[in-house]
């Protein structure tokens, strides 16, 4: 909250009791007429500027090369590529044992539905 001494023209308790009262207006009456004037005592945050280290110099940090002198990126990449093709291939049989499955279902339905005709003969 604002420091009794920097506010301007009425009490704080006054201006309080103002802006309970007449709501919009006591607020706007706060902004106009109580408010303190001049910049804030503290300065602003400015946060964590990062200045100790560089982007190129931060510890720890990868230094990157170039993707195909890198033999262990290389086998990381064909073997995710590999594991992608397995389950795309794995996926599409189970869809395909799915959709054979109730073309058959389908099918039985159909049949079973129907009475026998018998031939008059």
């Amino acid at each position: 909250m604002t420091d009794e001494s920097r506010i301007r023209n009425l009490p704080k308790v006054t201006w309080i009791f103002i802006v309970l009262v007449t709501s919009v207006v006591g607020a706007v009456a706060w902004l106009v007429g109580g408010r303190p004037q001049g910049p804030a005592r503290s300065l602003p945050y400015k946060g964590n500027t990062g200045a100790a280290f560089p982007e190129y110099e931060r510890p720890g940090r990868f230094v990157a090369t170039n993707p195909d002198d890198d033999a262990e990126f290389l086998r990381k990449v064909r073997e995710r590529a590999a594991a992608q093709t397995a389950e795309a291939k794995r996926q599409r049989l189970e869809r395909e044992r799915l959709e054979a499955e109730d073309r058959e279902r389908r099918r039985g339905k159909a049949t079973d539905g129907e009475p026998d005709q018998v031939d008059p003969a």
